[in-house]
């Protein structure tokens, strides 16, 4: 039953790219607005980050900007509001972390078969954060419930984290890591 969720959404995201192709729809992270920069991906790849930029007189602008992240077999691509909703999301997230996988309530909402097995996007995103801190998300979706706070302890005290980038002086906010295999194929 999964598999055929997962061919029948793969089809429909086929279906969806080559129409947006066809009209010319080309997606590039600088051109899109706040309201749907979050969880989007480049006509390039490229995941697309909300950035919050704090002028020296205090007046906060909002950029949306091409991480360096790639995101697996994706390309020009906008993150449906169901897929927000059902993974416990926000579209004003800042930038892109695995912090949230410390929260229990995202985790459940992640690994909940609404999101796992409908959202391969938002799966493959944390799947390549959770192994850039040591954490095979399938294994950890797995034991999620009486060993929750088992898997969130490990990743608590993985020790690894990403150096931050300096910032410029507007206080310049963004994420750079390497992803990892995804476990979905599109």
């Amino acid at each position: 039953m999964a598999s055929q969720n997962a061919s029948t959404f793969a089809l429909l995201l086929t279906l969806a790219l080559a129409i947006q192709a066809a009209f010319g729809n080309i997606i590039e992270c600088k051109n899109l607005e706040k309201e749907s920069c979050a969880y989007a991906v480049s006509s390039t790849g490229k995941r697309c980050v909300l950035e919050k930029h704090v002028q020296r007189s205090g007046a906060e602008t909002y950029a949306c900007t091409a991480s360096e992240i790639d995101a697996d077999k994706l390309k020009n691509f906008i993150e449906s509001d169901e897929c927000i909703q059902a993974c416990g999301l926000d579209r004003s997230a800042l930038g892109i972390s695995s912090d949230s996988l410390l929260e229990p309530r995202f985790a459940n909402q992640l690994c909940s078969n609404r999101c796992y097995t409908n959202c391969p996007n938002i799966v493959d995103l944390y799947f390549n954060l959770a192994a850039g801190e040591g954490v095979y998300l399938p294994k950890f979706c797995e034991v999620r419930g009486a060993n929750t706070r088992r898997q969130m302890a490990e990743i608590r005290s993985s020790g690894y984290a990403t150096p931050a980038a300096e910032a410029p002086q507007d206080n310049y906010v963004s994420f750079i890591g390497e992803p990892a295999p995804s476990p979905f194929t599109f």
